[in-house]
């Protein structure tokens, strides 16, 4: 999931062109609130995955890490 989200991050998100890991503070690397917007829109696409609106916090979408953990709590068992 996390390799995913990092390869998902840095190809369609960020034009970043250093590393990104699992624990990049994102906000650091460019992430912004319309990077943000994308990121929900190809989550539910790419995971099958909607996002409640309570999730949406700066704390939430900080790394790779926890945007990863949100995901995967979203995701039908």
């Amino acid at each position: 999931m996390e390799q995913d989200l990092i390869e998902l991050i840095r190809s369609d998100i960020l034009d970043h062109a250093g590393p990104i890991t699992a624990e990049t503070d994102l906000f650091t690397a460019g992430l912004d609130s319309m990077g943000i917007m994308q990121l929900l829109l190809a989550i539910e696409d790419r995971f099958g995955v909607a996002m409640d609106p309570a999730d949406l916090s700066r704390e939430n979408f900080s790394t790779v890490e926890k945007i990863a953990t949100l995901v995967t709590g979203r995701q039908a068992p």
